[in-house]
């Protein structure tokens, strides 16, 4: 209750604030969903003229702006002007609000290798985590993961080049018989992910952007 809480005081938050076009342009993308939409042209303008950070968030037929809004702690709250709402600890989305069906919560058994820094993460590296997906009873869902260390790689944000250790995370969820990869691009010195590639469910896979990466907390 206390996040559902957090998430309507930001949604209200953000429309008391007001949008620039780049936050508009995120209400029309992600409602544009099911007939598919154009990426998003942004700029670096753009980004500097709204006074937070911001994520792109894409989905297979959609793209949006999300800016972050409020922190407790190590979680993060990212809001878009269409009420979308994505809460992350250590670049690990653990809730999401409008992007049905929706992830209502996610636990580590045992301890997080998010919250340890996957730049030190070791290649082989399982862990054990539990999911609840608002949908039906999939609730303590078990997803097993194996880590695996890629080389670095350059990714181009808004036209500036990160060289970036690539860890892929091969993950199970044995009773949906589900599987896939999720992708992280990680900042050597400090661990702070600015790209990823996340199943935040079985039916959403979502692609991640930090469009100010200078903002982002060094760990």
């Amino acid at each position: 209750m206390k996040i559902l809480r957090n998430c309507s005081w930001l949604v209200a938050g953000l429309m008391l604030c007001g949008c620039s076009p780049l936050m508009k342009g995120s209400i029309d993308t992600f409602k544009a969903a099911v007939q598919g939409v154009q990426p998003l042209q942004i700029t670096d303008a753009d980004v500097q003229a709204v006074p937070y950070a911001q994520i792109k968030v894409t989905t297979r037929s959609s793209e949006g702006v999300m800016a972050r809004l409020r922190e407790e702690s190590d979680l993060q709250y990212w809001v878009a002007s269409g009420k979308q709402v994505l809460i992350t600890r250590n670049g690990l989305v653990e809730r999401t609000v409008g992007l049905p069906p929706n992830l209502e919560s996610s636990r580590f058994v045992g301890p997080s290798p998010f919250k340890q820094g996957l730049q030190h993460i070791a290649d082989g590296t399982t862990s054990t985590r539990q999911i609840d997906i608002y949908d039906g009873e999939r609730v303590g869902l078990t997803v097993q993961s194996r880590f695996r260390r890629k080389g670095l790689e350059t990714v181009n944000i808004l036209d500036k080049p990160y060289v970036l250790q690539r860890i892929d995370e091969d993950i199970e969820i044995p009773a949906l018989g589900f599987s896939g990869t999720n992708r992280f691009w990680v900042r050597t010195d400090d661990g702070v992910i600015l790209q990823s590639e996340q199943y935040v469910t079985p039916e959403i896979l979502l692609q991640i952007v930090h469009l100010r990466p200078n903002w982002e907390r060094t760990r």
